[in-house]
């Protein structure tokens, strides 16, 4: 372990200094585009908000799925993203994803430095109609979620600090670069013409495959048994958290149209549509395999949806989008009984459901879109989608592999055997459900 005690207060130093830092940034040059729109702002900041509001979602959703003694260590994995990423973004993280392209591959880290540049006027190519600064806030919601997301495969068992460090590293090697692929005008992948409406290969296909890396590099918990999975220590905390993520995907899928258009109306039936199918389909599917109807698994089935349609939202028919979630519930609810029975210990199903859900997604996407999908009997698109398939799965679990081996070298992954046994809430941060209850 290279940080050691003597280091705890590095963190706090760096905050500090890079707090003194901004004080001397200048403005910058301010790209001018088209005149703004009012309708389109309005919309745009009410749609940020409604991103924001799925990370507290998401942690509600993954309380809610833990034991007791871990609920307020994972719940906090998720809202504590929302400090780290917002301030890697300001610093460098808005420049890597959508700086000037350097061969497609990275956005500039210099373009965009501490947000100079960043201000209230349009940008031809990002935000022909909404102040760059608001397109660069919308983004970030995106950034935020997508690491919260992976947590649910190492949940229980992973060392606070160390989650911390992988975070960052993950978010500027992994999640920067791919999303300047697939969104930045010259990303490589969106010169492939890969269709990704809303963050299915960049958000839900990279946080489950690097949850994929996670629970294979970690091991499972003590406690896990294939084939017995453990009780949920508040089942109403995830219907709670599967409201607020359905409330919020509104944001995620329609906002992404980027405009008060017909186009968002579109990605916010097909949204809707996908999930309830999905829900329905995961209940009853399950009834048909001699189970019952239960609440955990309709909140799933319902992300499910969610997740699929993502990539699709804008791009197919409220048709196609009942099936994409029908069957993407079908898929995942497979996965998840498969896994079950396994040795992996993806604590929280993030694979099964993020992961193959965005994988259907895509490459229903690719048979669905409309006048460039196979349905419409073009087969570009779907063959760039399974090259996107193949290059996002090699990269993003690669580097998340790599990323946890080098998090693990600085500090250790997992907690003691006996912190794992104790809980992470008393044994990471001092504090429990009952006592919270309780004050």
């Amino acid at each position: 372990m290279l940080l050691g005690k003597n280091l705890r207060a590095l963190p706090f130093v760096a905050v500090f200094l890079l707090g003194l830092c901004g004080l001397f940034v200048g403005p910058g040059v301010v790209s001018t585009g088209a005149a703004v729109v009012p309708g389109d702002v309005a919309w745009m900041l009410t749609a940020t908000a409604l991103v924001l509001l799925m990370t507290p979602g998401l942690s509600f959703f993954y309380g809610g799925m833990v034991s007791r003694r871990n609920v307020l260590s994972t719940m906090l994995q998720s809202f504590v993203a929302m400090g780290v990423v917002s301030l890697l973004w300001i610093v460098v993280g808005f420049s890597l994803c959508f700086g000037d392209s350097l061969q497609g591959l990275i956005g500039n880290p210099l373009t965009y430095f501490m947000f100079r540049g960043v201000g209230g006027s349009t940008h031809p190519d990002l935000s022909p109609t909404i102040p760059l600064v608001l397109f660069a806030l919308f983004q970030l919601k995106f950034a935020i979620i997508t690491p919260a997301l992976i947590t649910g495969s190492f949940a229980e068992r992973v060392r606070f600090s160390s989650y911390i460090l992988f975070m960052c590293l993950f978010t500027l090697f992994i999640y920067a670069p791919l999303a300047h692929w697939t969104w930045h005008p010259q990303g490589f992948l969106r010169q492939l013409h890969v269709l990704d409406f809303a963050g299915g290969t960049v958000v839900h296909m990279s946080a489950g495959f690097a949850a994929l890396a996670g629970a294979l590099y970690l091991g499972p918990r003590r406690a896990h048994q294939p084939g017995h999975a453990h009780q949920p220590a508040n089942i109403p905390f995830v219907l709670l958290g599967t409201g607020m993520l359905w409330f919020g995907w509104f944001g995620f899928n329609a906002g992404s149209a980027l405009a008060a258009n017909e186009t968002a109306a579109l990605a916010f039936l097909t949204t809707n549509t996908a999930s309830a199918a999905a829900m329905l389909s995961w209940v009853f599917f399950d009834i048909a395999r001699g189970g019952k109807p239960t609440a955990l698994g309709a909140c799933i089935g319902a992300v499910v949806g969610l997740v699929a349609v993502t990539p699709a939202a804008g791009y197919i028919t409220v048709g196609a989008s009942l099936f994409v979630g029908a069957f993407s519930a079908v898929v995942s609810n497979l996965a998840c009984s498969f896994k079950g029975k396994s040795s992996l210990d993806d604590t929280l199903d993030v694979f099964p459901c993020h992961g193959l859900g965005g994988i259907v997604g895509m490459l229903l996407t690719g048979v669905c879109a409309k006048d460039v999908g196979l349905l419409s009997g073009q087969t570009s698109t779907f063959l760039a989608h399974l090259v996107a398939l193949l290059v996002v799965g090699v990269f993003t679990f690669g580097g998340s592999y790599l990323l946890y081996a080098i998090t693990d070298r600085l500090i250790p992954l997992r907690v003691a055997p006996q912190d794992e046994l104790q809980g992470l809430d008393l044994s990471q941060h001092g504090e429990s459900v009952t006592d919270s209850a309780a004050a």
